[in-house]
């Protein structure tokens, strides 16, 4: 496998340690994979943020939101009969799922793209409501006619959707509730409508017919969606076997829309790798890199909270319309920052 990215030799650009909790009797455990936009000449970083409660000898404890918004904290001893505890993020319960961490999104700003500081006076995004008591998490920001769009993760005990606010300040926010119902994530709304309307990746699941593919859906306001089609699946026996997902919003090209995607395979390693999409029909997908284009190679990638990993959902395109600088997180642990060359990742494309 071939790794073309260039890596920021200041990673890692954010480590848990770097942010205090959002609260006092929570540590932060992860920061993981932010949504990338710009705003008054800075870049920001909404960043998710992953807490827990310190743990102690033969508990494991995790916060979950009340439906009113209220932290409860839940320990359990580690030999209960009724625990299966073998994933560091997600357990089950006496036959329930809970996520080991609570997740909110934090807003960081930076004036060279390197180094980031939380500024004052911007609010946390966290869960809200039944739909969101385990949290929020994986921001991906969509710039559309001088409005943010914010799709993220919604996580409870009533499954894993899409939920999405809105903001033009990014400080008052209009909520839109869950538009993409469990089992759904990874949803990167394009930049532009196209024949007048709003195009959005997904990736709805399933544990019997079906996999983890990547669809497209369309819609005439950016809130209701249909016309819902799978256009990118897995592939046997490659880097990306089990699951597949979008990243950030698809970038415009001559040749057509590119998508930087996360793939998975059966050792959980996931990488990034890219197709193109048709401009005027995006549903129709018209070439693929057969490889990825960055795979986890240094420590701090390797080795965290899941190791084994680079996923991204946000980047910005530089003002040379070539170099894309693509932010990404790393074991679950790290927030990074590489770059690419655009007509680099398009010579790798394959014709499908």
């Amino acid at each position: 496998m071939r790794d073309i990215a260039n890596r920021f030799i200041e990673n890692p650009l954010l480590s848990p340690s770097d942010i205090p909790p959002s609260r006092e009797g929570l540590e932060i455990t992860c920061l993981l994979n932010p949504g990338v936009f710009q705003f008054q000449n800075k870049t920001w970083l909404a960043v998710r943020v992953a807490e827990r409660p310190k743990q102690i000898e033969n508990i494991i404890s995790f916060p979950i939101l009340t439906a009113s918004g209220t932290i409860q904290i839940i320990e359990i001893l580690k030999d209960h009969p009724e625990l299966i505890a073998t994933d560091a993020r997600v357990i089950n319960y006496q036959g329930i799922d809970y996520l080991t961490t609570l997740s909110h999104i934090r807003l960081l700003c930076s004036e060279d793209g390197k180094h980031f500081y939380e500024p004052e006076d911007y609010p946390h995004l966290v869960g809200e409501g039944i739909l969101e008591t385990f949290g929020i998490e994986d921001c991906r920001v969509s710039l559309i006619e001088g409005k943010y769009y914010l799709t993220f993760t919604s996580v409870s005990d009533n499954g894993v959707g899409v939920g999405l606010r809105t903001t033009t300040d990014w400080k008052n926010f209009q909520k839109h509730g869950m538009i993409f119902p469990a089992h759904n994530k990874d949803c990167a709304i394009f930049e532009e409508k196209i024949n007048g309307l709003f195009y959005a990746l997904h990736r709805p699941s399933s544990v019997d017919i079906g996999g983890n593919y990547i669809w497209i859906a369309s819609s005439p306001d950016g809130i209701h969606w249909g016309n819902h089609k799978c256009i990118v699946k897995t592939r046997k026996k490659l880097w990306d076997s089990k699951r597949v997902g979008a990243g950030a919003s698809p970038i415009k090209t001559e040749k057509g829309w590119l998508e930087i995607y996360h793939g998975a395979n059966e050792f959980h390693q996931y990488c990034l790798g890219a197709f193109l999409m048709d401009l005027k029909n995006p549903s129709k997908v018209i070439s693929r890199t057969e490889e990825p284009i960055m795979f986890p190679k240094t420590d701090y990638e390797l080795s965290g909270f899941f190791g084994n990993v680079v996923f991204t959902n946000g980047h910005i395109v530089e003002p040379d319309g070539d170099t894309l600088t693509v932010y990404y997180g790393a074991s679950d642990e790290f927030v990074c920052g590489a770059t690419f060359s655009i007509k680099e990742i398009l010579s790798l494309l394959k014709d499908i």
